[in-house]
């Protein structure tokens, strides 16, 4: 199964609900300014600029069905990604959280601050430290920018070039359009295929650090991990997952040998709390 269509359209059930958010594409000076930033691998993309990609990509996904319609699901995913979020490097990105209605097992961020996680995986976790190992997870990519520094180097100098040459007697409208499409479908090409695996292996340990500083047991995501391990590629539902992760059995090895009992202190520090379950 070509698992590209699956998060695309993960990606539009997530984004459909807050449309108003998302849909403000900026005007064509802030675009084209982004895009030669982002267009350069080695120029920082700013803050703002990042926020308004993750947009963008947002936008781009945009228009199939909602989140999950449980309003106090989605509250309470929002409060434990806030908290986690808090405690971050960038507690002032505007974070949203939002379980999406898909079956498949899986759990994404865009730039800027979204985390998605599917109902599929949801319905897996079997506690609040668990749910927060996966979204620590997540907010430790928007963190260290996975997504932005991926997107960067998919898009490449030649689009720098690109832009020049169609800077010549082009209109701001259709260079807004031509901007949007290349940018925006490169963000979203690198959530369909994934990021690199040292750069999951580097998510799970600072999201271990993250639930430890949030109360919650860092050692959580191996429980995470090793309920993924236990279903294997042969449940369908795992497929997404796999194709766009290293697999579960090699992320708790690293994790055993990059942690070890560094955390154990924290191990214990707060009683699992119980997860909402939609009625």
């Amino acid at each position: 199964m070509n698992a590209r269509p699956l998060i695309l359209a993960a990606l539009a059930l997530a984004l459909a609900a807050p449309a108003a958010g998302f849909s403000r594409l900026g005007n064509a000076e802030d675009l084209l300014r982004l895009g030669k930033r982002a267009a350069d691998s080695q120029q920082e993309i700013t803050q703002d600029e990042e926020i308004e990609l993750g947009r963008g990509i947002a936008a781009n996904v945009f228009g199939a069905a909602p989140l999950v319609r449980d309003e106090a699901l989605q509250r309470y995913v929002n409060r434990v990604g806030h908290w986690l979020a808090l405690q971050t490097e960038r507690p002032d990105l505007p974070w949203r959280f939002g379980v999406i209605d898909s079956t498949d097992v899986n759990a994404f961020a865009l730039p800027g601050g979204t985390i998605l996680i599917t109902a599929g995986l949801y319905d897996r976790l079997r506690d609040e430290s668990e749910l927060a190992a996966v979204l620590a997870h997540e907010i430790s990519h928007v963190v260290e920018k996975h997504q932005v520094k991926a997107i960067q180097k998919a898009m490449g100098q030649d689009f720098a070039n690109e832009m020049a040459g169609e800077a010549i007697g082009k209109s701001d409208n259709e260079m807004v359009r031509r901007f949007g499409g290349k940018a925006f479908r490169a963000g979203t090409e690198v959530l369909a295929r994934g990021l690199d695996k040292q750069d999951e292996y580097q998510a799970d340990r600072h999201g271990m650090v993250i639930a430890a500083r949030a109360g919650y047991n860092p050692f959580a995501m191996a429980g995470v991990l090793q309920t993924l391990d236990a279903s294997g590629p042969q449940d369908r539902a795992m497929a997404l997952m796999f194709s766009t992760h290293p697999t579960a059995a090699s992320r708790l090895e690293m994790l055993e040998a990059s942690v070890g009992t560094q955390l154990d202190a924290y191990a214990g520090a707060a009683t699992p709390e119980r997860m909402y379950r939609p009625r």
